[in-house]
């Protein structure tokens, strides 16, 4: 399991926080923050965006991922996501994780200031990556 300070956990869920309060949540009213740790010390944060039409919501730990990598980061460290009761990344949002990462920490907050900890590879056991494809894609193992 990776380490990170006590100082970066709580920056962590603090910026998840931010976030959340910048979520577009109508229709579900269930927002989300998440703030994503990379090995460069950078934090990418976002909020959900929903979608009249469901399935093209994105949730706010894949928004994390992808302005993310968008930015060139590829090397994650820790993520924390924030919802009111303290919900846990959804399958979706853990594979789309995994596919950067096997351990990295996942702080899981709510509303209140409770906070666990967890990681990735503990939320989705025997995980699928590209070691799986091995010699059919570039890159390897991550």
């Amino acid at each position: 399991m990776q380490k990170i300070s006590e100082f970066n956990r709580e920056q962590l869920v603090e910026r998840a926080r931010q976030a959340r309060q910048h979520a577009y949540a109508p229709y579900s009213g269930y927002p989300v923050g998440a703030a994503l740790l990379a090995r460069s010390g950078r934090v990418y944060s976002a909020g959900n965006v929903e979608n009249a039409v469901y399935p093209l919501t994105i949730c706010a730990e894949r928004a994390a991922v992808v302005k993310a990598v968008s930015e060139g980061e590829r090397d994650f460290v820790a993520l924390a996501v924030i919802t009111e009761n303290g919900g846990s990344p959804c399958g979706a949002c853990r594979q789309t994780l995994r596919e950067f990462s096997r351990d990295m920490v996942i702080l899981i907050a709510d509303a209140a200031g409770n906070v666990r900890e967890t990681t990735l590879d503990l939320l989705l056991p025997q995980s699928f990556s590209a070691a799986d494809l091995e010699g059919k894609v570039p890159g390897g193992e991550r």
